[in-house]
C-alpha cells in the first residue's frame, strides 16, 4: 500500500465522486465542499497520478478509457470504507455505559448491581466514574446520573428522587444525643466541596444555628462518611449516600428530621435522541431501587 502515499486520499475522493455523479456541482455537494474546491483537487490528483482522469467536455466531467479500471475500484473501495466507518459506529447494545458521580457510584450503585444483573443479564456495565457532565457522542455514554437543579444545557434530565439532608453518626455518639439542640455539642466532619451548610439542617429542625466544633474537613463525600463511620464525629448525609451503611448498622440518624436541598438525582440522556432498550431497562431499574428510599426522604 506504499503507493498510497503518493497521492491525497481527499484527491481520490473527489475523482471518484465526480466520476460517479458526472459533475464538479453535484460532488462538492456531496463532499459539503466548493465546486473550486473539487476542480483543485481533481487536478492535483491528476498530476500526482501522471495523467487526465477526465475529459473537460460541455456536458460535464467524462472519464478516459485508461482510467475507467481505477475508477471501477475507487467506487469499489470507498463503499468499502463507508462500510467499514458505519461498522466502526455500531454500538454494543449489550454494554451500557454510564458517567455517574464517582460518590454515587461508590456508595449507592456498587451495592445494588448484583440486582440489576440478576435482571438483566444480558447487559454489561461500564460505571465512568467523573463529577463532569459527559459528552455522549464522543465518550460514548449512554445516559448519566447527576444531582443538582436538573437544569442542565444540551440533555434532557428526568427527576429520580429529590434530595433532603440529614445528620448521621456512629452509635456510640448517637448516644449522647437527645434532641436536635445537641448536634451543636457533637463534632462534625465537614465536606469542602458540600453544597449545603449545616444551618439548612439546623434551621430544619428548629435549631438557631451557630458555630460547631469542626473535627476534620474532607473534599471528598466519601471520606467524611468514613471519617463518621470510623466515630470522628457527625456529618450531613443524604439518601444514596448514606443508604448502606444506614441499613448496615454503621451508621444511624439520630433524628427523624431532613431538610429539602432544592437539588435532585436526575437521569441525564442526550437531548432529542431516542433511548434504546439497554438504557430504558436501567433507568427503570433505578427508578425502583431508589423507590425504596423515598418514604424517609419524602
Amino acid at each position: 500500500m506504499n503507493n498510497l502515499n503518493t497521492i491525497h486520499l481527499n484527491g481520490l475522493r473527489a475523482i471518484e465522486a465526480v466520476a460517479r455523479l458526472g459533475s464538479l456541482q453535484a460532488a462538492a455537494a456531496e463532499l459539503g465542499v466548493s465546486v473550486g474546491a473539487v476542480s483543485q483537487q481533481v487536478i492535483k490528483a491528476e498530476m500526482q497520478l501522471g495523467h487526465p482522469v477526465f475529459q473537460r467536455l460541455p456536458k460535464g466531467m467524462v472519464p478516459v478509457d485508461a482510467a475507467r479500471p481505477m475508477l471501477a475500484r475507487l467506487g469499489d473501495g470507498f463503499r468499502q470504507l463507508s462500510e467499514a466507518v458505519a461498522l466502526g459506529k455500531q454500538r454494543d447494545e449489550k454494554l451500557l455505559t454510564i458517567s455517574v458521580a464517582p460518590v454515587f457510584a461508590a456508595r449507592f450503585l456498587v451495592h445494588r448491581l448484583d440486582r440489576f444483573s440478576a435482571r438483566h443479564p444480558e447487559i454489561r456495565l461500564r460505571i465512568d466514574a467523573t463529577t463532569a457532565m459527559a459528552d455522549f457522542v464522543a465518550d460514548g455514554v449512554d445516559l448519566g446520573i447527576r444531582v443538582g437543579s436538573g437544569r442542565w444545557p444540551g440533555v434532557e434530565a428526568e427527576l429520580l428522587l429529590q434530595q433532603f439532608i440529614f445528620p448521621v453518626c456512629s452509635p456510640a455518639l448517637a448516644n449522647r444525643l437527645q434532641r436536635p439542640e445537641d448536634i451543636l455539642d457533637l463534632p462534625v466532619i465537614i465536606d469542602g466541596r458540600g453544597m449545603f451548610s449545616w444551618d439548612v439542617w439546623l434551621r430544619a429542625a428548629g435549631v438557631e444555628p451557630r458555630p460547631l466544633d469542626v473535627r476534620h474537613v474532607f473534599n471528598e463525600a466519601s471520606l467524611c462518611l468514613d471519617a463518621t463511620i470510623a466515630g470522628e464525629g457527625g456529618m450531613l448525609a443524604w439518601q444514596t449516600l448514606a443508604a448502606y451503611p444506614l441499613k448496615e448498622g454503621k451508621l444511624v440518624e439520630p433524628f427523624d428530621i431532613r431538610a429539602a436541598t432544592g437539588f435532585g438525582h436526575y437521569v441525564v440522556t442526550p437531548l432529542g435522541m431516542r433511548q434504546p432498550p439497554k438504557v430504558k431497562a436501567f433507568h427503570q431499574w433505578l427508578r425502583q431501587e431508589l423507590a425504596e428510599l423515598q418514604p424517609s426522604g419524602g
